[in-house]
Formats: structure tokens, sequence, C-alpha cells
């Protein structure tokens, strides 16, 4: 067992949600000052993006923003039927309501880390029980349904009489080959990122075991166990605690991309340098803390944060206090909306052409770290907050009427995805960001 760390103070803040938001607000602020290297800010084009995000909500949904369902995974395996209430049928799926919710807590934790970008050119085909063809598709829905499939099938589970559920066994027992045959994946359906998904969950597995003080009979939905005696009733689940544990369980999954020298051996996940920052804070002239100029954004963690805590109050019926709760998530779609419609804009010439792989008429291609996807990031975390700010006000309702991961699902994240369908074909990024399924 992996004894639970002893993090210092500067780590701790590094890996909270607060940490997110307020350093993103830094970049942000550079933005509106034209101080940033890559990007130039249009504010006059803010209002083109809240227009366009709130007519998609009013076609969607009319006036009836109780319809609109948080930013989670659950939503993505719901394409032409509800995978999710399908599971009710199986005779091995739990009645108890917090046993439900540890079940879909395992599926949607894999499912999760399943969801890297799989590519364009990647599809999945559902099959009915008479091999006729039910359902066909790709990104992130195709994905969602495959991994159902592997989760009913049985594939996460170390004990083959207990298939709805995922387990270390089950876990330390893929590979690329197994991952490949459930994902369909061949020479004509080629996949992006295969084996770096299957790396992410065999660490999964090892992740789990090394903590039975949070997973205690070694599945990662014992965390609602792990909760359970430590609430009041009813039960109210503090996201900071939420967040924390969550992160503590899952951190050792992720490559340690960034550390700080003072700091030897404490990983601080999706976390990265910003030369535009650290530059403005020398200009200050105030004095320099390690770390002053790193961004954290924790992306996948926070994906699989909202998708849970819909678990946790849509399924176990517990009360999640949010207090400023989870941002919006640093990501192509969310940051493509922004892109697409000229609120912000690449400098042509701050990239090299090395950056330009496929021609100067196609999105430019990027590591993660490089500084430009660092910017990026970091004001779509504040614009999607200006933008859910501005949505509701324009719409007449409060924030709490219309929330922050109501607004990221019907909005932001299906508006960048409309938007790049009509600016490019086959819907791509504006930046395409190299991924091995630890970031996006």
């Amino acid at each position: 067992m992996t004894p639970p760390e002893v993090v210092p103070e500067l780590i701790s803040y590094l890996r909270s949600l607060d940490a997110v938001r307020d350093r993103s607000q830094q970049v942000f602020d550079l933005a509106l000052e034209g101080k940033l290297d890559h990007w130039d800010w249009h504010e006059e084009k803010l209002s083109t993006v809240v227009a366009f995000c709130a007519d998609i909500i009013e076609r969607d949904f009319g006036k009836d923003y109780s319809k609109i369902p948080p930013h989670c995974r659950r939503n993505h395996f719901l394409p032409s039927l509800d995978r999710i209430a399908l599971l009710s049928d199986l005779p091995s799926f739990p009645s108890d309501p917090t046993q439900r919710a540890t079940t879909l807590i395992d599926l949607y934790l894999v499912s999760v880390l399943l969801d890297a970008g799989a590519g364009p050119d990647w599809t999945y085909t559902e099959k009915d029980g008479r091999g006729n063809v039910s359902w066909k598709g790709g990104r992130s829905e195709g994905l969602a349904v495959a991994s159902w499939h592997m989760f009913v099938d049985g594939v996460f589970s170390g004990d083959k009489s207990k298939p709805l559920q995922v387990d270390v066994a089950g876990l330390k027992a893929l590979t690329p080959e197994i991952l490949a045959e459930h994902l369909q994946v061949s020479e004509s359906n080629p996949m992006a990122g295969l084996e770096g998904r299957c790396n992410l969950l065999i660490r999964l597995g090892s992740a789990i075991e090394a903590r039975p003080d949070i997973c205690a009979t070694g599945r990662p939905g014992d965390i609602l166990g792990y909760f359970a005696p430590r609430l009041s009733t009813p039960p109210t689940l503090p996201l900071s605690q939420f967040w924390s544990t969550l992160f503590s369980l899952l951190l050792p999954i992720w490559p340690s991309r960034t550390t700080l020298p003072s700091y030897p051996g404490f990983a601080v996940g999706d976390i990265w340098p910003c030369p535009s920052l650290s530059r403005a804070l020398d200009a200050q002239g105030a004095k320099r803390e390690e770390g002053d100029d790193l961004v954290p954004f924790h992306k996948l963690t926070q994906w699989l944060c909202y998708s849970l805590v819909e678990a946790i109050e849509g399924t176990a019926g517990w009360k999640v206090e949010r207090g400023r709760g989870q941002t919006g998530l640093p990501e192509y779609r969310n940051g493509g909306l922004l892109v697409d419609h000229g609120l912000l804009t690449i400098r042509p010439k701050s990239l090299g052409s090395e950056a330009y792989p496929n021609g100067k008429d196609r999105p430019p291609v990027l590591e993660p770290g490089h500084p430009a996807v660092v910017e990026w990031r970091a004001v779509t975390v504040i614009t999607l907050d200006r933008v859910h700010e501005l949505i509701c006000k324009k719409l007449g309702v409060t924030t709490e009427v219309l929330t922050l991961a109501q607004v990221l699902e019907a909005a932001t994240w299906k508006g960048g995805r409309e938007i790049a369908k009509v600016k490019r074909a086959g819907g791509g990024p504006p930046i395409d960001i190299i991924s091995d399924g630890t970031v996006f």
C-alpha cells in the first residue's frame, strides 16, 4: 500500500481547482493587454460567441433549462438509445442506489480514460442481436458506446461471473491487442494512441491496488464507500474533498511532464510553464516564487470529476457542495469555438514552419506543452466563465438555474463541434494537438 503523501502547500495548491482558475485568470489578463506570445484577443467578437451559444440552447431546449444535462460522460452513451438505462435490465446490475452509482463510476472512469482523441478515421459499428448494424459513429460517442459493450462483456473485470465491474485484475490483464479487438481497430479503421490508452488503464489498475484505503475491494467505484461513513445524513459531499481524493488516487497514472526542482518526487499532473506569464511577472519587479509561471489545467481529472459527480448526485442521490466549482474544460472543442469565431486569433509569425507539416492552409500541429497551446487553454478557461455569465444574462436566468456544466454540454462543447464542421472538412479543430491519451 502506498501511504498518502504529506503534500507541501505549493504542490497542494497547484493540484487544486482554485489554481486552475487563478493562474488562467493571470494569462487571460495578459490577453486583454495584448501581451500573449501567440494570440490576439478581439473583445468585439465575444457577443458573437454568446449569441451563437444562446441560439443553440434555445434551438435544442427552448426555455426548459431543467432538461439540459450537465457536461459528463453519461451523455455520450445516448446516441440512438439510452444504454445506461439498459443496464437496469441486466440481472447483475444492483438495485441499491449507492451500489448502482458505484457501478456507474467504474464504467465512467474507464470510458473517460479511453476517450482520448481517436482520430478522424476511426469508427465503431454497433450491431444488434441479429448481427444488423444498429448504430455507427466515431469520436467521443463511438468510444463511449464501445466502452459500454466492453464493460457489459466483462472486459474490465477480473471475475467473469461479475462482468459489471472494473477491478485491478481486469485492468492489469489488458493489452493493446485486446483493446484493438473490442474497439474494432484495423488498418482500414485506425485509431490514434491505442497503446497509450492501454497503458493508462493498466496504470489505473496499479494506482487502485496501491490505495486500499480508498478502493477497499479494488474497484474505482469504491471511492463512494470511502466517503459514505465520513458524511452527514443525508449525505452531503464537499466537492473540494472529493476532488482532492480523486486527484490523489489518479495522480500516479498521469505522466510527470513538469516538476519543481525544490519538490522532487511530487507529481503535479496536467500543468505547464507559460513563458509569457513568466516575463510578465519579471516585468512587475516583484519577488518571484518557484512555480509562479506554471498554469495547471487537470483536464482529464476534471472531466472525470464532472462525470462521477453526475453519478453521485443523479444515481446515489447524494448532494455535492461545489463552492467555487470546477472550471470549463480547456480542450479543443471549447477552445476551438473561440478561435473559429475570431475571438482569439493566432499570430501567424509566432509559429515556425515546423508547426505546419501539412501546409499553411491546414491547422498547425503542436505538442500539448507548446506555449501557444498553454495560452489557448488558459484563455479558454476564463472565457468559458464569461460566456456562461453572459448567456445567462441574455436568457434572463441566474447562473444557478443554468449552470456552467449545462452550458458546457448544451452550448460551448456542442457549439465548438458544430462550428468546426462549418470551418473545416471533417470537423477537426483549428489546432491539431498531438495527443497520447493522457491530456485530452
